[in-house]
This record gives C-alpha cells, sequence and structure tokens, in this order.
C-alpha cells in the first residue's frame, strides 16, 4: 500500500528500544515509508535505531520548546513530514502506542491500513474492551470529552487517542491551516476537516489501541507486584488527575470555535 506512517516519539528514557528493534521491520513491511518526529528529550540511541532501520527522522527544533509539550504542533510537524514522501496517504499514531499496536495486534493493523484509502480523514479509536483497560484517571476523563463531542457533532467516537488516518490533501490542511498545538489537536482535527467542503470523514474503533504504557515500565511493574497494583497506585495519585482534567479543559475550550 502507498500509505506513510508518521509518529511522534519522545521515551527519554529509551524503554521503548526492544519494542523498536523487535517490531520497526515489521512497520516497515506494511508502510511504504516512515517519519519519526522526535521531542528534545527523546532518547537518542532510540532515534539512532530509527534512521538505521531506514525512518526519516527529525527532532524538535523550535524556540519555543520552553512553552511545554506541545503535543499538537508535534503531531503536526510529523504529519507534514510524512507529506514530504508525496503518498497519497497516510497514519499518524504516537510511537509508543504503534509499536504496542504491531506488536500484539498485527492482523488488525494490516486491515486498518487497507482500510484507510475509503476516506480523507479516519479517526481511530478504541473497542470497549480497549477504553476500559485504560486506568480510571484517564477513562473517566477522557469519556467527559467523548460524550461532547458526540453531542455536539452527532458522531459517537472515541476522539482522545489521536491515531488518525489522512489523505494527502486532508493531511495537507491540517498542516496549512491547524494552529493548535496542544493535545487538544485530538478534537479540533476532526473537527476542522468537518468544517471543510468535500472532505470525507470515518470512524473505526480498534483493540490494538489498548492501554500501552506499562510497556516501557517494567521495573515498576515488578515493584508494584502486578499490573492492577501498578495502574491502582496511578488512580491513587491526585496529580495525575489533575493533569488529567486540564487536558479535559484544554479539549472542550478548543472545540467552541468550532461549534458556534
Amino acid at each position: 500500500m502507498n500509505i506513510a506512517l508518521s509518529i511522534t516519539y519522545h521515551d527519554p528514557q529509551g524503554g521503548l528500544i526492544p519494542q523498536i528493534e523487535r517490531n520497526l521491520p515489521t512497520l516497515q513491511q506494511m508502510f511504504r515509508a516512515i517519519a519519526v518526529r522526535g521531542s528534545r528529550q527523546a532518547n537518542d540511541e532510540a532515534l539512532s535505531l530509527f534512521e538505521s532501520l531506514g525512518a526519516v527522522v527529525e527532532v524538535d527544533s523550535s524556540p519555543d520548546y520552553n512553552l511545554g509539550p506541545q503535543i499538537g504542533r508535534a503531531r503536526r510537524e510529523a504529519v507534514a513530514l510524512a507529506l514530504e514522501f508525496d503518498m497519497p496517504f497516510s497514519m499518524h499514531c504516537d510511537g509508543d502506542r504503534i509499536l504496542h499496536w504491531v506488536e500484539n495486534y498485527p492482523s488488525e493493523l494490516a486491515d486498518i491500513i487497507s482500510w484507510i484509502p475509503g476516506h480523507d480523514f479516519t479517526v481511530l479509536g478504541r473497542t470497549t474492551r480497549a477504553f476500559t483497560s485504560h486506568p480510571r484517571m484517564q477513562r473517566d476523563t477522557e469519556a467527559i470529552v467523548n460524550h461532547l463531542f458526540h453531542i455536539n457533532t452527532g458522531y459517537a467516537w472515541d476522539v482522545m487517542i489521536g491515531a488518525r488516518g489522512l489523505s494527502k490533501r486532508a493531511a495537507q490542511a491540517i498542516v496549512d491551516q491547524s494552529q493548535d498545538n496542544e493535545i487538544s489537536v485530538d478534537v479540533t482535527w476532526p473537527l476542522l476537516i468537518r468544517s471543510l467542503d468535500g472532505f470525507s470523514l470515518a470512524y473505526f474503533p480498534t483493540e490494538g489501541l489498548e492501554f500501552e504504557t506499562h510497556d516501557r515500565f517494567g521495573d515498576e511493574l515488578e515493584a508494584a507486584g502486578s499490573l492492577e497494583a501498578w495502574m491502582s497506585n496511578l488512580d491513587s495519585d491526585i496529580h495525575k488527575w489533575l493533569y488529567r482534567l486540564e487536558y479535559v479543559r484544554l479539549d472542550l475550550e478548543a472545540m467552541l470555535p468550532f461549534l458556534r
């Protein structure tokens, strides 16, 4: 398939390096080209590994790095990097997510790749099981945004995971017209494409976008004694709830201009 993959990559400690070594060759078989946009803190060894295995890598060079992670800008720059391959379609996903997906659900990912060319913009979400695999502080807060997105657009979609299928012209529209630099691109990208004439939108719930963060925290899992205990520790941390609630605020405020 003439589909490129764009990913954002952070992981300063390099916990994903073994997954990259195991799974990047399979991703290269599935996608015609791979673009990696690394953060300033991304592990150098991991980025070198991506490059040595054929991916095109670009590291954040913005002078605004001190303003925070700016996830929306990072994703937009990853999509722009993939546009340079001049492919008719691309898929965007966070690096940790796509590595978990291809390792655990390769057949589903292959199906998604074959389905993406049917639409200009595809929101890739989670099945009920995949959604409930996440910690409660993530499920409960993301459900608020998904609910209000549904009420205000009519789309009963899980928009909070950031994985997208894009036609070349939809990707170009995102690069040219999106001014959202925050994680609220989860909602503003589909709302932007929805506001433009002549673009088709679709939704596909997946198993492969299940909770994956524990993949790179083996030592913490071992110390906690089990995945369930580790996730319970996450859910008991008020600071993590406040962090997630800030995501909700950003998303809902970002939606407002598209709903007036």
